[in-house]
């Protein structure tokens, strides 16, 4: 039977390489977003490539329209082996002192409570079945703050915090838990960062060959195929020419 993968923020960067890659590997494909038309044409794209695919239209950050998603999944999709916590966003670069409040608010009701929200909800099931796993996308942002960065930087430590802690609560079950921490990955993240300033977005990956969505959704794939025994912790993924989260050399 095929293994069937959930993956919240699939319309595009990580989550649709993620979606692309597990359809790839035989997964059966239940992919989220909460802009219709763009989950319609990724459906449609998944689908013309021979994958079986459910789509989920909701926002994670809004808690009863994920619940009634999820709880919605027919019972034949029902039995999911991997939960990827991929929805996720970065908005500003100011000072702390000068942030933006709803920026404030969004990634943290993305970052944070829609990953908590999807974790409790889909994996109860896997403790029941005895088997399953949950990858979480981190970033090297969690590991140290850099200028600009604090709420950011915070929401990607609580995802490291919450994710050792989950791994800790399933360490008497054969649930598995991931963290991946990407560094600098050319998708549209720096575009939202920066409210669509296109320019501004751009310069963030001048100079340097950046990561891809694809790199970081091998490493995903990579880490689900391990046998059962195996769990990756966690992984650290970085650019070749990026040494932390704040230092970047650029040629």
């Amino acid at each position: 039977m095929k293994k069937i993968v959930l993956i919240t923020g699939t319309t595009s960067g990580i989550g649709r390489a993620c979606a692309e890659k597990f359809g790839e590997k035989g997964y059966r494909l239940i992919v989220n977003g909460r802009n219709p038309e763009k989950l319609d044409s990724l459906t449609e794209e998944l689908r013309n490539k021979g994958f079986e695919v459910l789509p989920l239209l909701f926002n994670v950050c809004d808690r009863d329209a994920t619940t009634a998603a999820v709880n919605s999944i027919p019972a034949e999709w029902a039995e999911i082996d991997v939960l990827v916590n991929n929805a996720g966003l970065a908005l500003g670069l100011e000072p702390e002192y000068e942030g933006d409040y709803q920026d404030w608010d969004t990634m943290i009701d993305t970052n944070i409570k829609g990953l908590l929200t999807m974790t409790r909800l889909v994996v109860p099931g896997m403790v029941t079945r005895d088997k399953g796993m949950v990858i979480n996308i981190g970033s090297v942002a969690g590991d140290a703050a850099y200028a600009g960065g604090n709420v950011y930087c915070a929401t990607k430590a609580a995802v490291k915090t919450i994710t050792d802690g989950l791994r800790i609560d399933l360490a008497p079950t054969r649930v598995r838990v991931t963290n991946i921490k990407p560094g600098l990955v050319e998708t549209n993240f720096s575009n939202v960062r920066f409210h669509g300033d296109n320019e501004r977005a751009d310069n963030v990956y001048k100079g340097i060959k950046p990561l891809t969505g694809a790199d970081i959704a091998d490493v995903a794939v990579f880490a689900a195929e391990a046998p059962e025994h195996v769990q990756i912790a966690e992984v650290l993924v970085l650019a070749t020419h990026q040494g932390s989260g704040s230092v970047v050399v650029r040629k």
